[in-house]
């Protein structure tokens, strides 16, 4: 637990992402530590079964944030930063997830009769399983959304060329990504990142559209932390907009946003506070923390593994969870909103985007794609997708009759 310890300090306050301070990590430096530390002060005083399951979650964690992070990013990038202790963590994990394992079968009872013996085991086994889905795999997801490992972003084919461009947010973060000039006096920020979204920037370069595309905080060339459920991320849409703005092949009032999953979400939540997004394309938006989650789960919301989720990422973000969603978009009129989801999708996408859109406020569309995963509508119908869509655009800021 020491060795697992040293690697949080040494992540948070030694070998900090770039554009951020160790103070920026107070929260989510010291409290995994002082948590730490107390599992290990009563772990001797504990009875069995609660020593090896407290063991095995924390190896389990351990695996997570060494193996899932370090290891991976030593084998997608290079060594650096904070992978040899976090590489030392992975090891550390399986040493006590090897504890648990030597601790369940040591200390098993046999002077119990045989039914009693097995319908306790059967139930240590389902209270684990409980604690597992509801607590453990949460703070596991947390720690990946808020610590992904950084990959090298690859040239792309935009189907015309592009400019390497940075921008700066306004808490100082430098932002790295790829533009191609507008033809027609109108630009889209496709987001996020540079890899997922390919497809979409060149079908919008192909009629005549500026596409933005950047690595958003945390990810690939970009400054600061990621949080892959975009908590921190309407400051970045915020700077894009303005380098948009200062463009000279571009109208200031003719800016759109395609966004997908995460993106559709962070376009929707910045369109409600920044009037320079004209027209917003959402694919994929879902639940991005309990308070979206509610909307699902109804009257039962506080059983959901999201209220842990919420939690845990809020600790380990230094940061709480953003607004709800369906609360936003009503303040995104009259500007128009055209909301896409897959009833085959992920992320509460087939249940939230009705809500989104019956919250939201007119000109708005919605569109439920029978084939196709998240996120792909675009494969699954490519010439429908690109009917819309580009007509969704052209409508919104070109002023020409839709095609829709």
């Amino acid at each position: 637990m020491a060795v697992i310890a040293l690697h949080v300090l040494d992540d948070a306050f030694l070998h900090p992402e770039p554009g951020t301070r160790a103070g920026d990590h107070l929260l989510s430096g010291l409290a995994p530590v002082v948590f730490a530390a107390l599992l290990a002060a009563v772990y001797g005083r504990l009875r069995p079964g609660l020593r090896g399951s407290i063991a095995l979650s924390a190896g389990l964690l351990a695996l997570v944030t060494g193996a899932g992070i370090s290891v991976r990013h030593v084998v997608i990038d290079r060594l650096s930063g904070d992978d040899v202790t976090g590489i030392l963590a992975t090891v550390c994990g399986a040493v006590l997830i090897a504890l648990a394992t030597e601790t369940f079968w040591r200390t098993r009872r046999k002077d119990e009769r045989q039914a009693r013996r097995y319908a306790r085991r059967l139930l240590g086994v389902v209270g684990f399983g409980f604690a597992g889905l509801f607590v453990v795999a949460p703070i596991g997801m947390a720690i990946l959304a808020t610590h992904k490992a950084r990959a090298p972003v690859k040239a792309a084919d935009l189907g015309r060329p592009y400019e390497r461009v940075k921008f700066t947010t306004s808490d100082g973060l430098d932002l790295a990504g790829w533009y191609v000039p507008s033809r027609n006096r109108a630009a889209v920020i496709v987001f996020p990142g540079r890899t997922n979204a390919v497809s979409r920037a060149r079908m919008l370069a192909r009629h005549g559209y500026g596409v933005l595309l950047f690595d958003r905080r945390g990810e690939g060339e970009s400054e600061g932390e990621i949080n892959l459920f975009g908590w921190n991320g309407e400051n970045d849409l915020r700077a894009a907009l303005l380098f948009l703005g200062g463009r000279r092949d571009v109208d200031p009032v003719r800016i759109g946003g395609l966004g997908l999953s995460v993106g559709g979400e962070l376009l929707l939540q910045t369109a409600a506070h920044a009037p320079e997004l004209r027209a917003i394309v959402s694919e994929g938006a879902g639940s991005r923390s309990l308070a979206e989650q509610r909307h699902i789960a109804g009257a039962l919301w506080w059983l959901s593994p999201t209220t842990a989720l919420t939690g845990a990422t809020a600790v380990l973000s230094n940061q709480g969870p953003p607004p709800d969603l369906a609360t936003l978009v009503p303040r995104i009129a009259p500007r128009p909103v055209f909301l896409i989801y897959s009833t085959h999708g992920q992320g509460g996408e087939q249940e939230l985007n009705p809500v989104y859109y019956r919250a939201a406020e007119a000109p708005k569309t919605i569109w439920a794609i029978r084939s196709g995963g998240h996120t792909g509508g675009l494969a699954a119908e490519p010439a429908e997708y690109e009917r819309r869509v580009a007509g969704f655009f052209d409508d919104a800021l070109l002023g020409k009759p839709s095609r829709r």
